[in-house]
């Protein structure tokens, strides 16, 4: 699940972090890279679990309301196809998530408030209405549903991500990121593999979990070198006008073109360049792709870097 996207965001927001703190240990940043990446992976499990609270609630309000109908013996016959869907109830047994919930004893219980709150604008919706509305549903639509589900009422909900800043300070800029994996495992679900549907592993190879620990340490280890290349390259700008976010985005970015020579040098400028974009100022996107492609071809004219 952990990709490279969100790698190297994270050495982003780990080193700045390096520059800032007084403590400047190059093992004990890399430790941290490593538990951030982690409780990533932590909120994809929590968000799948989401989907699985959200019906069990539900599913107690069915229950409320049959017992009261068989009680005052109202013959009315309770639309169970909401609870019953076939997706939500294979994601609830899956074992990959069973066992994400016992080993790490994280569960929505004590948001009730929110639950009861987002229950209620997913019934009041006009997804929920057509859905209700319609006969027996296939294995493919009742998945499709919990996408569309998701998709609108989970995917960028400003009560949630309130909720999860109060559960983890980490959280605050991998949700959106995190959404992704999530949509793209319910496509993956298949019905014929039951419990054992496979979840998104923490990382997809060894290679990713390397790529991440020889990126801080080639940015850290490196960086004079790499602010002496923007110092070179910066155009009668002095390095220390620069935007400091701008300076550890760069710096990160050179550290990826010279110690990765199987990423495309355009790969690597592309994605600081969104980095830029959403985290420095509004010029900075445009300044740090005119800086990296400048200082790339210099290095390729001069030989020291082979593309």
């Amino acid at each position: 699940m952990i990709n490279r996207d969100l790698i190297r965001l994270k050495v982003v927001q780990i080193i700045y972090a390096y520059y800032q703190n007084g403590d400047r240990t190059i093992d004990n940043a890399e430790k941290e890279l490593m538990f951030s990446l982690s409780k990533a992976y932590d909120l994809y499990n929590l968000l799948l679990l989401l989907m699985v609270d959200i019906n069990k609630r539900a599913s107690l309000r069915v229950e409320v309301e049959e017992r009261k109908n068989a009680r005052l013996n109202t013959g009315v016959v309770v639309n169970r196809k909401f609870v019953d869907n076939k997706f939500i109830n294979q994601l609830e047994s899956n074992k990959m998530l069973q066992d994400f919930q016992e080993n790490k004893k994280k569960n929505w219980d004590n948001e009730e408030n929110f639950l009861r709150t987002l229950l209620e604008q997913i019934q009041q919706s006009e997804i929920y209405t057509e859905y209700m509305a319609g006969g027996e549903s296939t294995y493919e639509e009742d998945r499709e549903l919990w996408r569309k589900i998701y998709k609108n009422f989970i995917c960028k909900n400003e009560d949630l991500d309130a909720v999860l800043e109060e559960m983890s300070l980490y959280w605050n800029d991998d949700k959106e990121i995190v959404d992704t994996f999530v949509l793209k495992t319910i496509k993956r679900f298949e019905e014929s593999n039951g419990a054992d549907q496979e979840l998104l592993p923490e990382y997809k190879d060894n290679e990713d979990m390397e790529f991440a620990s020889r990126l801080l340490r080639r940015s850290i280890l490196n960086g004079e070198y790499y602010q002496h290349l923007m110092g070179e390259h910066s155009k009668n700008w002095e390095l220390n006008r620069l935007a400091f976010m701008d300076v550890v985005i760069m710096q990160i970015a050179l550290a990826e073109i010279t110690s990765f020579p199987n990423i495309p040098i355009s790969v690597s400028i592309n994605e600081y360049v969104e980095i830029a974009k959403l985290y420095s100022t509004p010029k900075s996107g445009s300044y740090v792709n005119a800086m990296l492609d400048h200082i790339a071809k210099a290095l390729i004219k001069e030989k020291k870097l082979i593309k």
